[in-house]
C-alpha cells in the first residue's frame, strides 16, 4: 500500500475538521430556536361558561399545548365571559385569555384595575350576536321585547354588555322595559324550552354547541338585529368595534328560519398581560396559529383565524413576545 505523505495527512485532517466545523455551525444556526431552555412553569387560562365556544377552545387550545410546551402545566379557569375574564387577567390570577374587542375597550375607558397592563396576542375570530326565540313568537326585531322575559347573560359577560347596548339602541331600558334574567348560555337553553324566559342574548362563535342542541330538540327561531347596527355604531367608542354581519342560514340547520340572518359581529382577542414571559407568549402565540385547522375541526371559529390579521388587536398593543413571533413568520 503506498504510503501518504504526513503533510498530505494532516492537510487533509484539517480540511476534515474544517468542513464537520462548517457543519456543526450550520446546525446551530437551524437549532438555535430549539436549544434555548425548555420553557416550564404553570399558566392560567381563563375560558367561559362549560358550554360556550371560549370553554371548548380553551379545552382544545390545552391539548396542544402540551404537545408544544410539555414543560407547562396548562389549568382551565371557567368563567361568566369577558369582563370576569379581564379583571382576572388584569389582576394576575390568570395569564391569558379571551374577551371581545368591545369589553376591552370598556374596561380600558372605565380605568379598571390594571387595565394599562393589558396586552394583546391575537385577534381570534368573530362572535356572531344571536336574539334565539321560540319558533311561534311573536318577536321579529329587539323592539318587540318589551315586556317580556329576556335572558341577557349573567353580570361578568360580554354577552351582557351587548344586550343592554342593543336594547337601548331599540329604545327600551334594559332595567325597566323588560324582564331581565341574568344567566348564561349554560342554563338559557333549558329555561327557553321550559317557557320560563321568552328569549335570550348570546354572543359567540357559529355555531355555539348550546344553541345547535337546542334546536335540534325544540324549535326555535334567530331574530334580525340588522336593523339596529347603525344606532349601535353611533352610541360610543366601544360599539365601533360592532360590525354589520349575516348569520348563513345552515348556520344552525334545524332553527326555523327560512334566510340567513342579518345581524352584528365584534371581534375575539387573545389576551395577557406586559409582564408576562416573552418566550412564554412567542411559543403560546405559536401554538395559537399552528393549530388553527386541528382545532377548528370541532371550534368551526377557530377556522377563521388568519395569520394576516391575528396581529390587529386593537384596543390593545401587541406583547412583544407575540410580536416576536409574527416577525420571525413575516414573508
Amino acid at each position: 500500500m503506498p504510503l501518504v505523505p504526513a503533510r498530505t495527512s494532516r492537510r487533509r485532517a484539517l480540511m476534515g475538521a474544517g468542513a464537520v466545523l462548517v457543519l456543526l455551525a450550520g446546525l446551530l444556526v437551524w437549532l438555535r430556536p430549539f436549544g434555548e431552555p425548555e420553557v416550564t412553569g404553570d399558566l392560567t387560562f381563563s375560558t367561559g361558561v362549560r358550554t360556550g365556544v371560549y370553554h371548548r377552545y380553551g379545552q382544545l387550545l390545552e391539548q396542544e399545548l402540551a404537545q408544544d410546551l410539555p414543560g407547562v402545566k396548562v389549568r382551565l379557569e371557567t368563567s361568566e365571559g369577558s369582563q370576569q375574564n379581564l379583571q382576572r387577567v388584569a389582576a394576575g390570577e390568570a395569564d391569558f385569555t379571551v374577551a371581545t374587542a368591545d369589553a376591552v375597550s370598556k374596561y380600558r375607558l372605565d380605568g379598571k384595575p390594571g387595565a394599562t397592563r393589558l396586552r394583546g396576542v391575537a385577534r381570534l375570530y368573530d362572535d356572531y350576536v344571536q336574539l334565539v326565540v321560540p319558533a311561534g313568537s311573536p318577536v321579529q326585531s329587539a323592539r318587540d321585547l318589551r315586556g317580556k322575559r329576556v335572558a341577557v347573560g349573567q353580570d361578568g359577560s360580554g354577552v351582557r354588555l351587548i344586550a343592554d347596548r342593543l336594547l337601548s339602541a331599540a329604545k327600551l331600558n334594559p332595567t325597566r322595559d323588560i324582564t331581565a334574567v341574568p344567566i348564561g348560555i349554560d342554563t338559557m337553553p333549558a329555561e327557553l324550552e321550559a317557557g320560563r324566559i321568552d328569549a335570550f342574548f348570546w354572543s359567540g362563535g357559529l355555531p355555539t354547541s348550546a344553541v345547535r342542541e337546542l334546536s335540534e330538540r325544540f324549535e326555535i327561531r334567530l331574530v334580525q338585529l340588522g336593523d339596529l347596527v347603525e344606532a349601535l355604531q353611533g352610541s360610543g367608542s366601544p360599539a365601533r368595534y360592532y360590525r354589520a354581519a349575516v348569520m348563513p342560514q345552515d348556520a344552525y340547520a334545524r332553527a326555523r328560519n327560512t334566510s340567513s340572518v342579518s345581524t352584528l359581529a365584534v371581534p375575539n382577542l387573545l389576551v395577557t398581560r406586559e409582564d408576562t414571559g416573552e418566550r412564554l407568549t412567542e411559543q403560546f402565540t405559536r401554538t395559537v396559529i399552528l393549530s388553527r385547522d386541528r382545532i377548528g375541526h370541532e371550534v368551526h371559529a377557530a377556522q377563521l383565524v388568519d395569520l394576516r390579521t391575528a396581529i390587529y388587536t386593537d384596543p390593545l398593543d401587541l406583547h412583544e413576545g407575540a410580536r416576536r413571533y409574527y416577525r420571525s413568520v413575516k414573508p
